[in-house]
């Protein structure tokens, strides 16, 4: 199956003003006596140092090293196509060519050998060592490796003193078992007044009738205003 051919727009511009290009730099270096195949060989001439140079410029860049001298020649070549574009535009007469003119004009081919060639020519990527070649290929014969062989009668082996016995490690002493707890005591009975008891017990049906619940040693405590164990010692008697 054949591959379609499809109209490119950004093509067709490259060709038209490349067609114009090549034309107007062709009538200026005709204009200014370079008649003939030079003519035609001068838009050649600046259009393909344009291209050298911008592809010297791209590779440079994508290298990372210095494209100074690349951009040089890239303006040297736009400046000559624009300005034979711009020349021919009617502001200059090319039946009467300046002199000044004419000397660029011809001296157009050596500039562009000069850039072509230093393009060419200037470092890019840094070229890497080449290997080492044997010394084989350099006339000198391969060295040969001395083999030292031993001698027939072994040497006798010197006498290792037998290492001294290490003391048996002392076994460790085991954890000391636990000292009992000794028991708490138990707490000595408080002695309540009956009075105190009496009291209480009224306070503590007083709260059996509000809430249907029986008093605690808390709430006891904090009614009648005494230490925890008393309070507790009351609790048991109203129990």
């Amino acid at each position: 199956m054949r591959p379609t051919l499809r109209p490119d727009a950004v093509l067709v511009q490259a060709v038209i003003a490349g067609a114009l290009s090549f034309a107007h730099l062709h009538d200026l270096a005709q204009a200014a006596g370079q008649t003939g195949w030079k003519a035609w060989a001068y838009p050649v001439s600046v259009d393909l140092l344009l291209v050298a140079a911008w592809n010297r410029l791209r590779s440079l860049r994508a290298a990372g090293t210095s494209a100074r001298s690349a951009w040089t020649w890239f303006t040297v070549a736009l400046a000559a196509s624009l300005g034979a574009n711009i020349s021919t535009a009617g502001l200059l007469d090319l039946t009467d060519v300046p002199d000044w003119l004419r000397i660029l004009v011809a001296g157009w081919p050596a500039l562009a050998f000069l850039g072509g060639t230093l393009l060419v020519h200037s470092p890019g990527h840094p070229a890497a060592d080449p290997p080492a070649e044997p010394d084989a290929e350099a006339g000198h014969p391969p060295a040969v490796e001395a083999v030292i062989e031993r001698d027939a009668v072994a040497e006798p082996e010197p006498e290792v003193a037998p290492a001294p016995a290490l003391p048996s490690p002392e076994p460790e002493p085991g954890p000391e078992p636990a000292e009992e707890a000794a028991p708490e005591p138990e707490p000595v009975p408080v002695a309540v007044p009956p009075a105190l008891v009496a009291h209480a017990r009224k306070v503590a049906d007083d709260h059996r009738a509000r809430t249907g619940y029986p008093i605690d040693a808390d709430t006891l405590r904090a009614r009648l205003g005494v230490p925890p164990p008393m309070a507790n010692a009351i609790a048991a008697q109203l129990a």
